[in-house]
């Protein structure tokens, strides 16, 4: 039943794809039904005349492939008709007007009968007896196809639109369409691959028959679906409802704080004005009494008149000062309060700027870490990216984490540490270096964006292995064993190059033999003499043939001043371009202990000791035949003084491919050999390179 009422619904959707896609194609409706073209259809481009000097060129939307199409100067003739969709559109039709009945062409009025069959070879519908008067037994007529009443009258067989009189028989699996078999021998199709109809006909039946049968199974896995979205839509609404909530109550705080502030103020300055005014009102009494004892001055004068000694004395002390008080005051004037109300004058312009600057536009998106431009080597560099319509941001900010090193028991330290994030200072830019990383050590990192006090969620985090040893710093040295010829420093030393040239062609024949007349090498300008030590670089893929590793400056010396029996089978310790394998069976004599690169290969010697960093790949490793790897983008080399080992590693993904037993009797300094084409780059450090805005 489910299944059923899932097929009505299709049925439904197919029969509206179906009008819309017609309503979208350029056909035309005849007198007997609806022409569609398939895949592409379009009608003359406008403005075009016949004999036109200028070529037609029409182009249109294809409502099947929704790609634009140019139909060159033939247009619409170029296009197969859609047999199969006209059918299908008009049998949807012939439904929704099943009330509308289809009467006979070959009755007359009045008695028109309606029509019972239709005959596709003539085109026309009949009723019984008028289709057995004009089919009758015995005649080829007889033998016409004929179907239901219909008005959608469509040609037994499909022809070709390129050579209208072939049938098409063939299928093109290049352009994915029918043709013919001129088409196929000097057509445009004359050079693809084709396939037989009927070959055709049943792949794409299956593929169709299995797509809907799909479909159908998955009834349960889509009402779910639609129950998942009709649930995201509610949850939608809710949290749109309840963002507007928020919204209105943090602005209404925002109104109540401000409010509250106002009042504040205000009534702040009502009680500074009428303090203000108390003090001038009440100055001004005092002044307005000077007015009023004018009179104070004759007063005085009469009791000048006064003979009698001790009633003026009596009298002119306490008149002397009044007027002496008066007279002060005189001389002395301030106002008694200041009118000037600049302690209230607000400054909002901070104010104003942040609320102008509030994002209302949600928050920022996240940013994603460009591994591709994410390393670490004595310090570590990320660099993110972000959406590409992304409004402008304030400032990022990195965190990372200590993940733990690959001890088999890390220490309970470790383990607290590893939950802990750590950030660095705001950063400007698209990256940032972060520092004081501890060696052979796996940091996680992650990055969020900041706007307008918005912080973006956080990007997916990415794990960083930091190098096994502190990063060391070495140019390449142009004085011990360094072959001008053949070898070319940049200005910098930190890029060798060597090039085949002729004194390599003429030596191909020792080549051949496996001499190393052919490999020049070169080391690096600083030693090692003690701890251990770390450092990357990297090996151009076409390189014929590299070979890299440690050498010991005790045999140095001897190795490139001393003549050497070039034609002894004991000097013929390496094969030229080969697997690698000669470098184990190397002689205490011989300083270097190198691992072999060529032609984007990177050649693991039979015996071999993996770390338990490789042991995924020990298997693989150790196995003879499968002693080849591919080259890795950055190689790193570690070297333990001490324990007189050397490890090889890939330098993206600090996994050890290759670890030796080394003679450190002396100084070690890094050593590189070069056979034929090739280029080692020395890996940069990353404060030297990296800066953060």
């Amino acid at each position: 039943m489910h299944c059923f009422i899932f097929l009505v619904g299709l049925t439904s959707l197919l029969c509206s794809l179906l009008a819309a896609t017609v309503r979208r194609s350029f056909g035309s409706r005849g007198r007997r039904g609806l022409r569609v073209l398939s895949s592409c259809s379009s009608i003359s481009s406008p403005g075009w005349r016949r004999g036109s000097v200028t070529p037609r060129i029409t182009t249109i939307h294809c409502p099947g492939c929704q790609h634009d199409i140019d139909l060159g100067e033939r247009g619409i003739s170029m296009l197969f008709r859609n047999f199969t969709l006209e059918s299908i559109v008009e049998r949807y039709r012939q439904a929704a007007r099943a009330a509308v009945a289809i009467m006979c062409n070959i009755c007359k009025p009045p008695q028109v009968q309606e029509a019972t069959k239709s005959c596709m070879d003539c085109k026309a519908s009949y009723c019984n007896e008028c289709f057995k008067l004009h089919h009758p037994w015995g005649t080829p007529k007889a033998q016409h196809e004929y179907v239901g009443p219909t008005t959608n009258f469509r040609p037994k067989v499909l022809m070709c639109p390129e050579h209208e009189m072939e049938k098409v028989n063939m299928y093109c699996e290049v352009c994915r369409r029918p043709v013919c078999h001129l088409c196929k021998l000097g057509g445009s199709h004359a050079n693809h691959k084709v396939t037989s109809m009927s070959s055709a006909y049943k792949i794409l039946k299956e593929k169709l028959a299995k797509s809907i049968h799909f479909l159908i199974s998955k009834e349960d896995q889509v009402r779910t679906q639609i129950t998942d979205l009709e649930h995201l839509i509610n949850q939608t609404e809710e949290n749109g409802q309840l963002a507007e909530r928020e919204a209105n109550e943090h602005f209404e705080r925002l109104f109540e704080t401000l409010q509250e502030r106002k009042s504040e103020m205000l009534r702040s300055i009502e009680q500074s004005r009428n303090r203000r005014l108390n003090h001038l009102k009440g100055q001004v009494e005092e002044y307005q009494g000077m007015l009023e004892n004018s009179g104070l001055v004759g007063y005085a004068q009469e009791v000048l008149k006064e003979t009698d000694q001790s009633c003026f004395v009596q009298t002119a002390k306490q008149l002397h000062v009044r007027i002496q008080k008066a007279t002060e005051s005189l001389r002395t004037f301030h106002p008694a309060a200041d009118p000037c109300f600049d302690e209230f004058v607000l400054d909002t312009s901070k104010e104003e700027t942040l609320l102008k600057e509030m994002c209302f536009g949600g928050v920022p998106d996240p940013p994603l870490i460009d591994l591709s431009h994410s390393r670490v080597y004595n310090e570590a560099s990320i660099s993110w990216r972000l959406s590409d319509d992304h409004l402008p941001t304030d400032h990022h900010v990195v965190e990372y984490r200590r993940l733990g090193a690959p001890s088999p028991s890390p220490s309970q330290e470790d383990v607290d540490d590893s939950s802990v994030w750590r950030a660095t200072d705001r950063v400007y830019g698209p990256s940032a270096v972060v520092c004081d990383l501890e060696p052979n050590t796996l940091y996680a990192f992650r990055v969020r964006s900041c706007r307008n006090s918005m912080f973006s969620p956080y990007s997916p985090e990415v794990t960083l292995h930091t190098p096994p040893a502190p990063a060391f710093g070495f140019l390449f040295s142009d004085k011990c064993g360094f072959s001008a010829e053949r070898l070319a420093l940049n200005k910098r030393r930190d890029t060798v190059e060597s090039v085949a040239g002729m004194a390599f062609l003429l030596a191909a024949e020792r080549v051949q033999t496996g001499s190393y007349i052919g490999l020049d090498y070169i080391i690096g300008d600083t030693g090692i003499s003690q701890g251990r030590h770390y450092w990357s670089f990297k090996v151009e893929p076409y390189s014929y043939l590299v070979k890299v590793g440690v050498a010991s400056d005790s045999k140095l010396l001897e190795w490139f001043h001393n003549p050497r029996d070039t034609s002894s089978p004991r000097y013929d310790h390496d094969s030229g371009h080969d697997s690698g394998s000669e470098d184990t069976c190397y002689e205490l004599s011989q300083p270097f202990t190198l691992l072999t690169l060529g032609m984007g290969k990177l050649f693991i010697p039979k015996s071999s000791s993996l770390s338990s960093v490789s042991s995924a790949n020990a298997s693989s490793a150790a196995d003879p035949g499968n002693r080849v790897l591919p080259m890795p983008q950055r190689l790193g080399i570690c070297l333990d003084y001490e324990a007189c080992r050397v490890y090889f590693f890939d330098a993206d993904t600090m996994r050890c491919l290759y670890e030796r037993q080394v003679d450190c009797s002396g100084t070690m300094y890094p050593a590189f050999g070069l056979m034929g084409s090739g280029k080692v780059q020395l890996e940069e450090f990353i404060a030297a390179k990296k800066l953060t805005f």
